[in-house]
């Protein structure tokens, strides 16, 4: 690993990872700002994509072809599909499918097309650093599938649709996008996912007020795998 991409989607997502740096360069690309930082000697970039598959896409595409990032983290929020998943718990995706992804009409299963697979992996490596770092820092994680869509999922139907087609544990709405472009170019990817609601509440449900208690979760223990990657 030369240089490490660290994403999450929403601005209150990167905050506390940047939190962590003083010495902050930032770079505005592509309507977006990209903040470069250093990390014990590791050249680390930081970028939250805005909401949704195709900001995420491109903001993935962006830190591996414009910076030269060759290891990509994801940090960040989800729902909770999997009943025993509490509010921030954490998910480590294994891999990761497009929900709302549907040519059915064609023949084919729900979160595939042509040329592509209803699931991508993620890396098994990382991953199992990521799991000696939790168990080193008495942090609970589960090792799961995550479903990814451009909805804000707060319906009963439409998790136990996921749950029953996917089988998957939590849902967002960029991980699955991430994991399609990392896969493509050969980047090693790991998306970690702090649990933030149960993705079936009623619409006056105040998201919000989950948010940034997850979201520091999640960025201090991906800030704690970067520094064990960059060990081994």
């Amino acid at each position: 690993m030369n240089k490490l991409a660290i994403m999450g989607a929403m601005e209150e997502e990167i905050e506390p990872l940047l939190e962590y740096f003083d010495d902050i360069k930032v770079t505005e690309y592509a309507d977006n700002k990209y903040y470069e930082v250093n990390l014990d000697g590791l050249e680390v970039v930081i970028a939250y994509s805005k909401i949704g598959k195709v900001f995420a896409s491109l903001t993935a595409s962006t830190m591996i072809e414009k910076f030269g990032c060759d290891t990509l983290l994801f940090s960040g929020v989800a729902g909770a599909v999997n009943s025993e998943l509490k509010i921030g718990d954490l998910v480590i995706a294994d891999k990761l499918c497009q929900h709302d992804l549907d040519i059915v009409a064609f023949g084919h299963p729900y979160g595939y097309v042509p040329g592509g697979k209803v699931f991508v992996d993620t890396s098994k490596e990382i991953r199992e650093v990521a799991k000696k770092v939790a168990l080193e820092n008495d942090i609970k994680v589960l090792e799961g599938t995550i479903a990814t869509g451009d909805q804000f999922v707060n319906s009963v139907e439409r998790k136990d649709f996921i749950l029953d087609t996917f089988k998957a544990d939590a849902l967002e709405m960029e991980g699955a996008s991430v994991a399609v472009i990392c896969d493509a170019l050969n980047v090693p990817c790991f998306i970690l996912r702090a649990i933030s609601d149960s993705a079936d509440h009623s619409a006056d449900f105040d998201f919000d007020e989950f948010l940034k208690s997850s979201a520091k979760i999640s960025a201090d223990y991906v800030i704690k795998i970067a520094k064990a990657l960059q060990n081994k």
